[in-house]
Parts: structure tokens; sequence; C-alpha cells
């Protein structure tokens, strides 16, 4: 009961039971309909409440149906709220005519239409998620760029989310699209595994291949969540380069590029001590070429222009990850949200993720293997997906 109490579990319990009665009035013709509605909002309620507030931790079959059954539900409500909310504006648009045709077929006939579109863009969005990351090409125009980085490639992989629904399977065909591109850097900026060491270990494994091309590896916040310490470990072990408000000097040719990294701030939760240091990470880097900062939150973007570094590299958005939550994203994380922007003199780039949190659903966004190519000023930035 204490539980229950708690101010987070009261705010989740207080909006899903506001969903419920909306869409329970306006579609449920019935005692039954209504029932049936009142399941998925169930779904969704319990792994907040009885997994992340709880001390359980979900690792058997039944956790894991549950879990998958409560990101679904999630998605799909998503879509059932929007297409609610759009069928009664229509109905309001059209009151003033209650005999029209649009008027009858929207109060006969959109109920139905509204649950029926909401499954249909439950299943394109999981069948654009499962399908797999497209390669998604960014040129970034550097003023100056010393001949020798002319064409330098970065492959960026971010928000893997190696868990409950991406498993081995999925990492494997990242790790071959990522070695077909030839990079001469491979950059994780975080959020890469949901779940522990134990858990996960064997279905991440294929990223040791990776390590084969210098491969620099971030925290992002679900990392922290997941046991960041262990980890650390796990990816040195593996041979990736783990960069804590740290950096290292790459040399290609008789150019230097500066690689830094910082920690999220999550890593707070377990270790007070720490916090994002961007000019930790730019130390000591005074007679570099250029100079690449890699943080899993593009809102560190003014730490990283402060302390001098040119491109910052970064995910966590998802871009939104699907409708209407690619509207909702702006409002946080504008002016970086996805794509490339600019920090006062500094490239912001932000992927729109690798894999997929919580539902494995696209809509509005496609999952993307990022090749950043660095290229001399004369034009703008160009991005092209493939």
């Amino acid at each position: 009961m204490k539980r229950l109490l708690q101010p987070f579990v009261l705010i989740v319990t207080a909006i899903l039971a506001l969903g419920y009665a909306y869409v329970a009035l306006r579609l449920g013709a019935g005692l039954w309909d209504r029932l049936a509605l009142a399941v998925p909002f169930l779904l969704v309620w319990i792994v907040p409440v009885v997994y992340w507030s709880g001390d359980r931790e979900g690792g058997g079959r039944l956790d894991e149906a549950l879990h998958v059954a409560s990101y679904l539900s999630m998605a799909w409500l998503s879509f059932l709220l929007v297409l609610t909310l759009a069928r009664d504006v229509l109905l309001l648009a059209t009151v003033w005519a209650p005999a029209s045709t649009p008027h009858l077929l929207l109060r006969e006939h959109g109920a139905m239409a509204v649950v029926v579109g909401s499954f249909i863009a439950l299943v394109v969005g999981a069948l654009v998620a499962l399908r797999g990351p497209h390669v998604c090409r960014v040129d970034i125009p550097i003023e100056g760029l010393h001949p020798d980085l002319e064409g330098f490639r970065i492959v960026q992989i971010s928000d893997l989310h190696v868990g409950l629904t991406i498993r081995r399977r999925y990492v494997e065909r990242v790790v071959e699209l990522a070695e077909s591109l030839t990079p001469d850097m491979i950059a994780l900026t975080g959020d890469i595994v949901d779940g522990s060491v134990a858990a996960l270990a064997p279905h991440v494994e294929p990223l040791r291949r990776l390590t084969a091309t210098p491969t620099f590896f971030i925290l992002g916040n679900h990392d922290c969540y997941s046991g960041a310490a262990p980890w650390i470990a796990h990816f040195k072990t593996m041979g990736m380069r783990v960069l804590l408000n740290s950096n290292e000097v790459m040399t290609r040719g008789a150019a230097r590029l500066l690689i830094g990294g910082v920690v999220d701030p999550a890593l707070r939760m377990s270790n007070p001590d720490l916090e994002p240091r961007a000019d930790h990470a730019a130390a000591n880097g005074g007679d570099a070429d250029l100079r690449v900062l890699l943080a899993h939150n593009p809102k560190l973007a003014p730490l990283g222009a402060r302390a001098g570094f040119d491109l910052q590299l970064s995910g966590h958005t998802h871009a939104g990850q699907f409708f209407p939550w690619t509207l909702a994203v702006r409002l946080v994380h504008a002016p970086h949200v996805a794509g490339l922007s600019r920090e006062g003199r500094m490239h912001v780039y932000v992927s729109a993720g690798t894999g997929t949190w919580g539902p494995p659903v696209r809509f509005g966004t496609k999952p993307e293997l990022t090749v950043v190519r660095l290229v001399a000023a004369g034009g703008s930035g160009e991005r092209v997906n493939g």
C-alpha cells in the first residue's frame, strides 16, 4: 500500500485513469467494451508501478510477457487516444450539419474506425522497427579541416537498447551493416543496454567484432540504470575505449583528432560525485586539429561548445520514436531534437536511435545507423538516407 501512495505512482495512475475514462466514454458502447478497454490501461500501469517503483527484478517468462504486452499497449493507446481525439474534433467540426453524411459516418462508425486504425498503426510501426536500421549518411562541413581528415568516416550506433525486444540477432544485423560501411572509427553514444551484464552479455557479444576498428563507448541513462560499473568493465573487456569525462587522440596522417566523452547525468544516481564535465573531456587537447565530443544527451551541447569542441554526437531522443511523441519531443529537446544542428560554432548531430526503447514501434521515424563524414566547409551539411 505504501508503494501505491508514492508520488510517481499516483501521477501515473491519475494519467492512465483520465485516459481510460475518456476513451471508455467515447468508444465503449457497453459494459463489455469498457472492460475490454481497461485491459491495455492496466497492462501499461503494471510495469512502472510493479517493476520500476518496486523491487521486483522481472526475469521470468511471465515477467517478460507482461513487459512486452505493456510496451505494445503503450504504443497502441498512444495511437488510440490521438485518433479518438481526432474523431471528436471532426464531430465538432460537422455538428452544424448533424444529418450530413460525414457526421453520421463519424458518429455511427467512427469508434470502430478509431480502433481498427490504431491497430493498423501499431502493426505498421512494429514492422518498421523490427526491420532494423537504415543507413543515414551525414556530411559535416568543418571550417579549416585538416586535409588528412577529409572524408574521415565515423559510424554512430546509439540507443540500441539491447534487452527485452532487441536481442542478439538484431545486434548481429547492426554489426554486419556497420562493418560493411568500412568506418575509420565507431562511436557508441549510449543506451546500448537495458538490463544486467548477466542477462545480456550473450546478446551484446557481436559488438566485440567492431573493435577491430577504434570503437568508443559512453554511458547513456539506461546504461546507468542497468549498472554502470559492471557494464563499463564488460565493455572494456570487449576491447572498447570507454570515455568517462576523458579523451583519446587518434592520428590520421599528420592530423590529430581528439575524441572526448562525457558521462551521463544519470550516473549521479549511483555516483553523486560524477557529473558531465566536457572541460575534462577536452583536457590537454590544445594541439588537436579537430575535437569530437560524444555526449548521450544533446542537452549537454552548451557544455561541449564552451569546452571548444567542433562536433558533438548524441542520441537519447529517438526523434520521438512514434507519433505523437515525435511532436512532444520537440518541446523538450529543441533545437537539438534529431539530425544536424548548431550550438554556436559547434555542430551537433543527434541520432534517431539504432534500436527502440519500450514499444518496439516506429511511426514517423526510422531506426538509423549513422555514417558521419568530415568534409571541408564549402557547402551545407547533407543528410542522405539509404
